[in-house]
This record gives structure tokens, sequence and C-alpha cells, in this order.
């Protein structure tokens, strides 16, 4: 997956055109502003890989095909009744905090039966999956047990599919059986800096 966030629609544009298809944006109100020019994108998949308020629920489930970032039954039934009312399928995938850092968003493991439980009254919201994110370093090694933990929650639960695995980790994130790999910087360069404000 291609990780646009804080880059231009000539970004997803070209790199759609390279053969991309699924892109990662991190913020609901960033990619509300593109999402109108890629209308002649056909195939391009969309996935929401930043943390979701339940206000914002209802933009997300008009812009996104994807929700990487589902942490409670709340906001699961939250999106299902959206969904229904917009006559849509959403597939979710649920963020896990595996992780102490304050930082860091997601339900804890032993969160993941409720969610689960929640999901078989949705008709409309398909958990496919779960999603995390170990703390950054430098060495990809320090993110080999967090991947392994998600791993083994994934079979523990029959989930497909495993969101793990960034630009600085992702050939450790497929070892250990990542199917989506979300890499930003390393097709990209750094992202732009927000433009300087005048004095």
């Amino acid at each position: 997956m291609a990780v646009t966030k804080k880059f231009s629609s000539a970004v997803i544009r070209e790199a759609y055109q390279a053969g991309f298809r699924e892109f990662g944006e991190n913020y609901v109100q960033e990619f509300a502003a593109k999402r109108p020019e890629m209308g002649d994108l056909p195939h391009a998949r969309y996935h929401l890989i930043g943390h979701l308020q339940s206000n914002k629920a209802r933009i997300a489930v008009t812009l996104f095909d994807v929700i990487q970032t589902v942490d409670s039954p709340k906001l699961l039934k939250r999106l299902n009744d959206v969904a229904g009312e917009q006559g849509k399928q959403l597939q979710v995938l649920l963020e896990i905090k595996l992780s102490d850092e304050a930082s860091k968003t997601g339900a804890r493991p032993e969160d993941i039966p409720a969610v689960l439980q929640s999901a078989a009254r949705c008709e409309n919201v398909r958990v496919s999956g779960l999603m995390t994110m170990p703390p950054w370093s430098e060495d990809a090694e320090l993110s080999r047990p967090y991947f392994q933990s998600l791993a083994g929650l994934a079979r523990q639960y029959s989930l497909p599919e495993l969101s793990m695995g960034m630009s600085n980790d992702f050939e450790v994130a497929i070892e250990e059986g990542a199917t989506i790999v979300r890499v930003g910087t390393a097709l990209f360069g750094a992202r732009p800096k927000p433009a300087a404000t005048g004095p």
C-alpha cells in the first residue's frame, strides 16, 4: 500500500499509473480535499490508517473503502449504521495496541472478543483482519515481536488480513505474515513540510 498522507493528488495519480491500487491516508479532512480529484482512477482503493473519531464516521464511510483503525464496539456500530444509510458494505480492520506508548491508539488484545461479538451483529461492516503500529525504531528487528504477536492473534481469531510494517520495517513484517504493508517514505521520500506562514 502506498501511504500518501501529506502528498498531493498528483502524487496519488502518478503512483496509480505506476501500478499501485491501494492507498493509505491518515487524516479524514485532508483526504476529503483530495478525493474529488480521484474520480477517474476506477480501480483505486483508499484505506484510512489514522485514528478515527466517531464524529467523523459519516464522512469516513463516504471517502474510504477500508478503515483500518476500528478500536471499539461503539465505533464499529457507528460505522455499520452509517454504511447502512449509504447502502455500502465496508471492510474494516481492528487496530490493536501492543505497546505501552501513550501516543498510540487501538484496542487491547483482550478487547478483541467484544469487538468481534459486536461485528457479528453488524450487517454492513466486515472485519477482515488486524492492524498494529509497533514503537518506531531504526532497528527493524525490534518490531518483530510485535508482528509475531499480531500474527498470533489473527490466527487465534481466524482473521486473514494483517496490516503491519512501514518503510523502516516492512521486510520483517512480510517475513512474519503481513498481507498489507504501509509504505510511504520509501516510495515518495520525506513528506512535504507545511508551508511557512508570514510574520
